[in-house]
């Protein structure tokens, strides 16, 4: 047990074993509406609401490094490090008119690989899916990471509690609760999130009043506040370019676009993606605190500046608010992850070349075993942390900004052409792999946008290719035979 925790064990325990308790119960109560076969259990469905999907994409959104991975870019680089994590956002309103015309062109589609199978054949479908599943186990491994990092650094648990608590749990609600089920608790999480978060931002701003901090500020670090700071401003158009490239192409949102309602999906991902940014807002917001008044506060990592700030203003319920809202943030995210990479798997490699003649209940089964098998394949893989949870989102990054082209002309563009947007996938992710271990890890999702950019483009442009539109209406009907085809 660590001397430095914010939060007594036992009380971080318990909060633990309330809360595991709730989800779970509320997966078994969610799981009995579930009554529709695989459209049921993995959208909902399809006619979600604006309310849910909003709080859905939001709730899922909001990582562990949300919570505190914000207000320590505050503490090093000052505003732009509150603007420049909000920028994230941008990956789901960008995103917003394409799960739009995503729903329109493909209502009956399954998974983000139907849309590659389908609108540029075999030759593009298995590059994207090789970038899909990696960064799908990389940020499956970073969950399970951060959960056992940061329930040790909060309670003085030890790491495996937190890693086999957040996945085993996440994994049973996901598994009886159905896309309903994860919906439903995403809700309540997204709330919870925001709530708590404005609690411990008001008590900030009433200990000290807004006037206060930014004198402080001036006095200890006056260049945190340049909005024009070279640094801040990389930083932020970096992370609005990595954002698009883990939105875009990734199932969990295009899961999210089949399962709501059509009339509902442009809005929902604009407001979600606007009160999204109030999370690393607020939170980067409290740590100007910190800055101001540094002799009040005690910063030993600067990655745990928000619970410092949150225990020193409210005591061990400041530390306890925390610690609620960064295991609501873990469980809502690994929800979602779970259930998009295994219908990822089951929809584009099960079923189509392991089982062709597969019925509904048949799909509905693999689902859930592959939710299972991804859990205790996650928590084998981070069992031992030998590597940075940002580092690896990193390395992944450098591969899913080569998607976000092929993606974008291929749902607007019907000229594309499929070898260009292959070979922009390929080209952009071995350039930004280039990049990332010769230059630097904090561009290399840009140099992949970029090239992917310019190849799927110029070859487009000079070989176009005439495309069906209404071909796309065909995903998730006849699967084996467009496979073929492609």
């Amino acid at each position: 047990m660590s001397e430095d925790a914010f939060l007594d064990p036992l009380v971080g325990a318990a909060i633990m074993v309330v809360f595991s308790l709730l989800w779970i119960g509320l997966g078994v109560h969610w799981g009995r509406t579930n009554s529709e076969g695989t459209k049921g259990y993995l959208f909902a469905g399809r006619n979600v609401g604006l309310a849910l999907v909003t709080a859905t994409l939001m709730a899922t959104w909001v990582t562990g490094n949300t919570v505190l991975a914000a207000p320590e870019q505050a503490y090093k680089i000052g505003v732009w490090g509150v603007i420049g994590y909000c920028f994230a956002g941008f990956g789901l309103l960008a995103f917003a008119p394409l799960a739009l015309r995503i729903r329109r062109l493909m209502p009956n589609g399954f998974t983000s690989g139907d849309f590659m199978r389908l609108r540029y054949g075999r030759g593009a479908w298995v590059p994207f899916m090789a970038i899909s599943v990696f960064y799908f186990l990389a940020f499956l491994i970073t969950l399970g990471m951060g959960a056992g990092l940061l329930v040790e650094a909060l309670t003085g648990l030890d790491y495996h509690v937190g890693l086999l608590t957040v996945m085993i749990v996440t994994t049973i609600y996901t598994l009886l609760g159905g896309m309903r089920g994860v919906i439903g608790m995403d809700f309540i999480q997204a709330m919870i999130i925001l709530g708590l978060l404005i609690v411990v931002a008001f008590m900030a701003l009433t200990t000290y009043s807004p006037a206060e901090i930014q004198a402080g500020v001036i006095e200890n670090k006056p260049g945190h506040l340049d909005l024009l700071l070279p640094a801040g401003l990389l930083y932020a158009w970096n992370t609005g370019l990595f954002s698009m490239g883990e939105v875009f192409h990734s199932n969990i949102w295009w899961m999210r676009a089949y399962s709501s309602r059509p009339s509902v999906n442009l809005k929902g991902f604009i407001v979600s993606g606007v009160a999204w940014m109030t999370v690393p807002l607020v939170a980067g917001v409290v740590t100007l605190v910190a800055i101001a008044f540094p002799g009040d506060f005690d910063i030993p990592q600067v990655n745990m500046v928000l619970p410092v700030v949150a225990s020193t203003l409210l005591g061990p319920l400041g530390a306890a608010l925390i610690f609620i809202v960064v295991f609501a943030a873990l469980a809502s995210t690994g929800s979602g992850l779970l259930t998009a990479t295994a219908t990822l798997l089951a929809q584009d490699f099960y079923r189509p070349f392991v089982n062709p003649e597969a019925d509904d209940e048949t799909m509905k089964q693999t689902v859930r075993r592959l939710i299972a098998v991804l859990c205790v394949l996650t928590i084998a893989l981070a069992w031992v942390y030998v590597t940075s949870m940002y580092g690896l989102l990193l390395f992944a990054g450098a591969l899913v900004g080569s998607t976000v082209w092929p993606v974008l002309c291929g749902l607007y563009w019907d000229k594309t052409n499929p070898v260009a947007a292959s070979a922009g996938m390929v080209l952009g992710s071995a350039s930004g792999l280039v990049f990332y271990f010769a230059v630097s890890s904090f561009g290399a999702a840009l140099t992949g946008f970029v090239v992917s950019a310019l190849v799927t483009v110029l070859g487009s442009r000079a070989k176009p290719q005439d495309f069906d539109w209404k071909i796309l209406a065909y995903a998730g009907h006849e699967r084996t035979s467009a496979m073929k085809e492609g």
